[in-house]
């Protein structure tokens, strides 16, 4: 392996993926696992395996995103040589691996112990070697008292305040220990009285609730027990991806997804030190785009890991005036009056948004402790330069809250010395929102880097960029999107439900533009992080088609369910009978566990810090009430079973667009078969690679209704075209006639036609494809790929090419 220090020897960069297969490993599903589901993937179609984090995590970790280790690969998914044994096997199969790499934390583990860069730190402060790891602000805290002026780590760990807790406290040779936590001890303090002993530590162990105001570690959003790395540092930079690196340069890895770019300070910077460092191996990041924002060009990546290719293909697949009518029905079940249509601004969804950012940066909200830090750095700044002194500490804060909870993107992507990016800048003007208060304008000149160099500046630009994806993330997607649940599927990750449907125009300029400017970049449909898997999106969004008919079915099921607890609002119901629809049929124990996490992800009447049992009792006794229901059961039943030839049409076409767009797809384990699962972490439960390839064997032989054969011979298909030929220039292909607004079709290149379904509900109301055709491309007969049939080149009439499944995928000879 390539030494700690010594970045990898580059090597010639492998083959652009043609899909790849997301693999979630764990203790339950391992490396070596993996290597057996190698057979099933490569016959399957795809070419490359995508999997999670592979550097040593806390003990039982079911995502691995929690390192404590960055020397080895995980002893508890098998080491070193299974991974090796995998990439020997795959490479049999000619399949190449990609890597989840987590550049910007680690864990904070229990015990401590176990990440012994962090164990150094708190032992030995800031003269550590390891101290310019972590990113700590060593000024925020009074240091031991013997050296008050050098800071120490506030640990936020405590059940209690620290008077409460010290007789739990106990020393142990040179360790303190407390519940499962191990801390190092100060050398030399190990004798001293409790009291003194605490004074005279790095650390200061704190009660858990002072994290929120208090915390001087930059941790993973709100997630006290994962402190943040400076990944921008190269002596960091290389230490804790030399594993990675070695792993690459010995051919064991191919590419790279980098996980939540955003907390870097430097995220050009650190793309560019890879790209360095594996000769331009292929990487895809985890950025997440907002409205129009586009990946930076000066990036030097594939694209991104495809949260942008979900929304538009769920766009495209959505009603827009049925959700705005939806929307409507959502607000009058939950307060009352007249259903009316809800599109227009201001949307709720998007105040809802800022109220979620608003609450993060607030005095006692969960951000606050990095919006201190940025008070005090401007603080810095205005004692040492006098035109930008006289800013007091409430006005920065204030000002700090308008501007992250305005701001409408991630994060800007400016650096000092430089030119802001112009899309950052008009960002940054728009959360201003006109304002001329001069403390307003200090800190949105500050977070562009427009006011010249120097330390302090250029932290204050890096952490305000930090800070502010943090706001986005937590106040928008984990707060905002369990608030506003007029159609849960469009509340995923970079979604944007105040504008939903996607016309099929705007649907064809992003896959030109995909194709013009990251071809390789990924695409998505459901992942380790979508809040609701795809097929189960695809079934919310016939719902969009029907907004009047399924209000009065809500309204009929709550009737049916009898009253609620007190306390219980309407929106839980609302939420409820969704969540029923979307992962039917489902188990009491999956149900409860969904409902709970959204509401204490909401935070309004219960939250994760400030559980309400009372109302969490309702919530689970509601839930648990419908399978007891004999009334509702059955209805429930029969609305899905109505909802599901059109379902099947969405599910089929979403999977058709995700294959056969512009990009790379990448399939999540499990996706290539229907897959109705929840929030994590009910969407990491392992897959059975062994039943699926069996199924594979006759995946082919027609059987009608079974979808379950469809979606997987279809998938197949797709994946082995893709494998066979690279596919050629995007093209729309409109379709004329009564019903042509239903069809959504494109060619790639001169010899693959995609054509799919859209609206099925809606077209099945128009009477049918009535006189619409589909000029397919002259110069030969066009076979359909999924159902073998011929089909001749120049107008088709759609009714005949889409006879037995409400998708085609077509080819033809060159």
């Amino acid at each position: 392996m390539t030494p700690a220090a010594e970045p990898a020897q580059p090597r010639p960069a492998a083959p652009v993926p043609s899909s790849s297969y997301r693999l979630q490993l764990q203790p339950g599903f391992t490396l070596r696992d993996a290597t057996a589901a190698v057979p099933y993937l490569a016959a399957l179609g795809v070419s490359h395996l995508h999997l999670s984090p592979l550097l040593e995590a806390v003990p039982g970790s079911t995502h691995g995103y929690d390192t404590v280790d960055h020397t080895r690969i995980s002893e508890q998914l098998g080491g070193e040589p299974a991974l090796r044994a995998l990439a020997a096997a795959a490479h049999r199969h000619g399949l190449r691996l990609i890597a989840d790499v987590v550049p910007n934390h680690m864990a904070v583990p229990a015990p401590e112990r176990l990440n012994r860069p962090l164990w150094q730190v708190l032992r030995d402060g800031p003269d550590s070697p390891y101290a310019r790891w972590f990113d700590i602000d060593w000024t925020a805290q009074p240091g031991p008292v013997d050296a008050p002026g050098r800071g120490r780590v506030l640990l936020p760990l405590l059940g209690d305040r620290l008077g409460a807790e010290l007789d739990r406290l106990t020393v142990d040779g040179g360790t303190l220990r407390y519940h499962e936590h191990e801390l190092p001890l100060r050398p030399g303090t190990e004798g001293l009285p409790l009291p003194e002993l605490l004074a005279r530590q790095w650390y200061r162990l704190a009660w858990w609730r002072l994290a929120r105001t208090e915390l001087n570690y930059r941790r993973f959003f709100t997630v006290n027990e994962l402190i943040a790395l400076r990944a921008e540092d190269p002596e960091v930079f290389a230490a804790t991806h030399a594993v990675l690196l070695g792993l690459h340069a010995d051919g064991v890895l191919d590419g790279f997804r980098i996980d939540h770019p955003d907390g870097l300070a430097d995220p050009r910077g650190y793309l560019r030190r890879l790209a360095g460092a594996t000769g331009g191996a292929y990487v895809v990041v985890e950025k997440i785009l907002t409205g129009e924002e586009r990946l930076p060009e000066d990036w030097p990546v594939a694209g991104t890991t495809g949260y942008d290719a979900l929304r538009r293909i769920d766009g495209v697949l959505t009603d827009h005036a049925g959700a705005c009518r939806l929307a409507g029905a959502y607000e009058s079940f939950r307060h009352g009056g007249p259903v009316r249509d809800l599109c227009a601004d201001p949307h709720p969804a998007i105040a809802e948004a800022r109220r979620g950012r608003a609450d993060m940066t607030g005095p006692d909200g969960e951000l606050a402790a990095e919006v201190e830090r940025l008070v005090r750095i401007a603080l810095r700044i205005g004692a040492a330069e006098p035109a930008h002194a006289d800013h007091a500490p409430g006005q920065l804060r204030a000002a700090l809250g308008r501007l992250l909870t305005g701001y409408p993107a991630y994060r800007p992507y400016a650096r000092p010395g430089e030119a802001p990016p112009a899309a950052s800048a008009a960002q940054l003007r728009a959360a201003l929102d006109g304002s001329a208060d001069p403390t307003d304008r200090l800190v949105a000149a500050l977070a562009l880097g427009e006011l010249g160099g120097g330390p302090d500046k250029e932290e204050f630009c890096a952490r305000f960029a930090q800070t502010a994806a943090a706001v986005a993330a937590k106040g928008v997607e984990d707060t905002a999107f369990y608030r506003w649940n007029a159609l849960p599927g469009l509340n995923e990750v970079g979604g944007e439900p105040a504008r939903p449907g996607l016309h099929p125009a705007e649907f064809h300029d992003w896959c030109r533009y995909q194709e013009r400017a990251w071809p390789h970049g990924m695409t998505v449909l459901s992942t380790h992080d979508t809040k609701r898997s795809a097929d189960a999106r695809a079934r919310l969004a016939v719902l969009a088609e029907r907004p009047d008919a399924w209000a009065a079915e809500a309204a009929a099921w709550t009737t049916a369910a009898g009253p609620a607890a007190p306390g219980l609002d309407p929106d839980a119901d609302w939420l409820l009978w969704h969540t029923l629809v979307a992962a039917w049929p489902i188990d009491p124990d999956r149900l409860v566990a969904a409902l709970l996490k959204s509401a204490r992800e909401a935070k309004l009447r219960t939250s994760w810090t400030t559980p309400d049992p009372r109302y969490e009792r309702a919530l689970e006794q509601r839930a648990r009430s419908v399978h007891g229901n004999p009334g509702l059961l059955p209805r429930i039943e029969g609305a899905v079973h109505a909802l599901a030839p059109y379902a099947r049409a969405n599910t089929l076409a979403a999977a058709l667009l995700h294959l056969t767009v512009p990009g790379v797809p990448d399939l999540y384990q499990g996706s290539e078969e229907p897959l109705y699962t929840l929030v994590d972490p009910d969407n990491r439960r392992v897959v059975d690679f062994g039943a699926l390839a069996v199924r594979l064997t006759d995946a082919a032989a027609p059987r009608p209704g079974d979808l379950a054969r469809e979606k997987l011979h279809l998938t197949s298909t797709a994946l082995h075209l893709r494998r066979s030929r690279p596919l050629g220039r995007y093209r729309p292909l409109p379709a004329a006639g009564r019903s042509g607004d239903h069809l959504l079709a494109f060619a790639r290149g001169e010899d693959v036609v995609t054509a799919v379904t859209r609206l099925p509900y809606g077209l099945e109301r128009a009477g049918g494809w009535h006189d619409t055709v589909l000029e397919l491309p002259a110069g030969g007969p066009w076979t359909d790929e999924l159902t073998g049939r011929s089909v001749p080149a120049g107008p088709v009439p759609v009714a005949e090419l889409l006879t037995d499944l409400p998708v085609a995928l077509l080819t033809r000879r060159a």
